[in-house]
């Protein structure tokens, strides 16, 4: 499968946009590698290194999972549903469509460099899409969870740039790709909840509508018929 656009080689003549996009990139970048930060030093590469192949998303969504409260447990579900998504999407699309190199080292001290440096393209970043799809997932399940989830996923994507594996635009176009597949999840969520009702207790079917803010019939969750209608 042919790249549709390729950044190892760029072509010859005036391309205005493309060239100022590319320097604003370089320059984050430059600028990012060269500022001093004591408190990431011990911290980034290794989290950036837990990410790898998802591991570290798996054992989020286990602690999740072990809570024991059921929206909880399918926030865990959310997330990781959400990941494979975007995973995916990543892997036989993402990579595929722009190939760009990675960046010169030249600038990253020896000390954030990771032992084992990524071999694919750069564009975009997997790790970011990853981080921001389970994040995203579990926010829009619990939003509770998603707030304590949220920092480390941010943390990730930024640890990408820091170690210098990836340019900003890469993490960014991860992220969106990442968010964009948990809103995916959600979508084909409702349709099947649409398709397939919940049994209430009673024994009559009723349409699940969770977090959305309004029953079956239209009206408030609050209840504004005095009835508080329950969401766990």
């Amino acid at each position: 499968m042919m790249s549709d656009v390729d950044l190892t080689v760029l072509k010859p003549g005036r391309h205005g946009l493309r060239d100022a996009f590319l320097a604003l990139d370089d320059q984050v970048f430059a600028f990012a590698a060269e500022r001093h930060w004591p408190a990431a030093e011990p911290v980034l590469p290794r989290l950036s290194r837990s990410a790898n192949h998802g591991l570290l998303w798996f054992a989020t969504a286990a602690v999740l999972a072990a809570s024991g409260t059921p929206r909880a447990r399918r926030a865990a579900v959310r997330g990781l549903t959400s990941l494979g998504l975007a995973s995916l999407t990543i892997n036989t699309l993402g990579k595929r469509s722009v190939r760009r190199s990675r960046p010169v080292l030249d600038a990253v001290p020896r000390g954030r460099r990771l032992k084992r440096q990524p071999i694919t393209t750069s564009f975009p970043s997997g790790h970011a899409a990853s981080a921001a799809a389970f994040a995203a997932g579990v926010a829009l399940e619990s939003p509770e969870w998603g707030a304590v989830v949220a920092p480390v996923a941010f943390s990730v994507a930024m640890s990408r740039v820091y170690t210098g594996v990836h340019f900003p635009s890469d993490v960014l176009a991860g992220a969106a790709l990442g968010v964009g597949a948990a809103f995916a999840v959600r979508h084909v969520s409702r349709l099947r909840r649409r398709r397939h009702p919940e049994p209430r207790h009673d024994g009559t079917e009723v349409e699940a509508m969770e977090l959305e803010g309004v029953d079956v019939e239209g009206t408030d969750v609050e209840g504004t018929k005095g009835e508080r209608a329950s969401l766990d």
